[in-house]
């Protein structure tokens, strides 16, 4: 094993930390939690790897660095990256190279119907790569970002936590159905020796990518956006998720998943306190369970004649009217863990929007 390709990460021996020496692998590192977790690691090691596919956007991940530092630049460097596609095996085998840590965060998300076969190969296929890959070369410990739409849906409005049981019936739509199936595949990977983490995010707040996910909702937000709707769910900064990655691979804490919730808020407050973050107004038309039936059914039709992606899909029609309530209790009293409230990181990802 070359000496450039070591890192030396020295944790704190305690009840739930071990000191070890490994070669960290992330995929997902031009995304949101990606990025995000990318800095911390920069931090604390002099190399990381991290696999990307053609054409992404690396200034993307810069961008979230210097947010943070003003050494951004130095810390970027510090950073080993690697074209490669989790979907292609051989260019796989490169970036696998000495590894003994990874974090798995790449995926496709989508709630189009029409991107179903592209999330299996992407989701499922890709992360079963993955696994194949940690057990080939005996990895010390996997970390896999899946969601929570890949847990159980809750009766009666009761909390949802990682024992409630899983059931396709009730979470019928592509993107839970693919999180689910690379959840299994990481699971085979705990049966053939690897121990790996999941962890199981909200909707996920953060800075630096302000077209898409939760990003897209800030910029909506600003614009004015005066809509709203009274469906409840839950959220977690994107800072927190990336803390209990690292906390949970450091820990002697193996072959376990667990909810990452902040608070389960409803779209109208959330909605409403980035509003007042922007010195917006705060949306003030509700959204009918009908209106959303005949959005959805009118941006398919849209699509079609379009080509374009619908700006609405069913399953995003229902949820949006949907009440559930996550429960973080596990991850707390595992690691003491401790969750910054929403409220602080809404105004600080309103903060990054407005400095551009």
């Amino acid at each position: 094993m070359r000496k450039d390709k070591i890192l030396v990460v020295e944790i704190p021996l305690n009840k739930h930390f071990c000191y070890i020496r490994f070669m960290i692998l992330v995929t997902g590192g031009t995304g949101l939690v990606g990025s995000h977790l990318l800095y911390q690691l920069s931090l604390e090691n002099d190399k990381i790897r991290a696999i990307h596919r053609k054409n992404s956007n690396l200034e993307a991940v810069k961008n979230v660095f210097s947010y943070y530092s003003t050494n951004f630049e130095a810390l970027f460097h510090k950073i080993e990256w690697i074209e490669a596609d989790i979907s292609d095996v051989f260019s796989l085998e490169i970036a696998f190279e000495n590894v003994t840590e990874v974090y798995h965060s790449a995926a496709l998300i989508s709630f189009g119907k029409k991107d179903y076969k592209a999330m299996r190969k992407i989701n499922i296929d890709g992360t079963a790569n993955i696994a194949n890959f940690c057990i080939e070369n005996k990895v010390t410990k996997l970390c896999f970002v899946s969601s929570v739409a890949a847990v159980g849906k809750s009766l009666n409005g009761n909390f949802i936590d990682e024992t409630t049981e899983w059931d396709i019936e009730k979470s019928n739509y592509g993107y839970a159905i693919t999180k689910y199936g690379a959840e299994m595949e990481v699971w085979r990977a705990s049966q053939e020796g690897v121990p790996v983490v999941i962890v199981n995010p909200g909707v996920i707040l953060g800075p630096g990518f302000w077209a898409s996910g939760s990003g897209k909702l800030f910029s909506k937000i600003h614009k004015g956006f005066k809509f709203y709707t009274e469906g409840i769910t839950g959220y977690v900064a994107v800072n927190d998720v990336v803390k209990a990655m690292l906390q949970l691979m450091k820990s002697v804490v193996k072959n376990e998943r667990f909810i990452l919730v902040s608070e389960n808020q409803s779209f109208k407050s959330i909605f409403t306190e980035i509003a007042q973050n922007f010195d917006k107004k705060p949306p003030s038309i509700k959204v009918s369970k009908l209106m959303s039936e005949m959005g959805w059914r009118l941006e398919k039709v849209k699509s079609i004649l379009t080509g374009k992606p619908a700006l609405l899909s069913k399953n995003t029609a229902e949820t949006i009217h949907t009440s559930r309530f996550y429960s973080s209790e596990k991850i707390i009293k595992s690691l003491d863990f401790k969750f910054e409230p929403l409220s602080k990181t809404i105004k600080e990802v309103c903060g990054f929007y407005k400095k551009g």
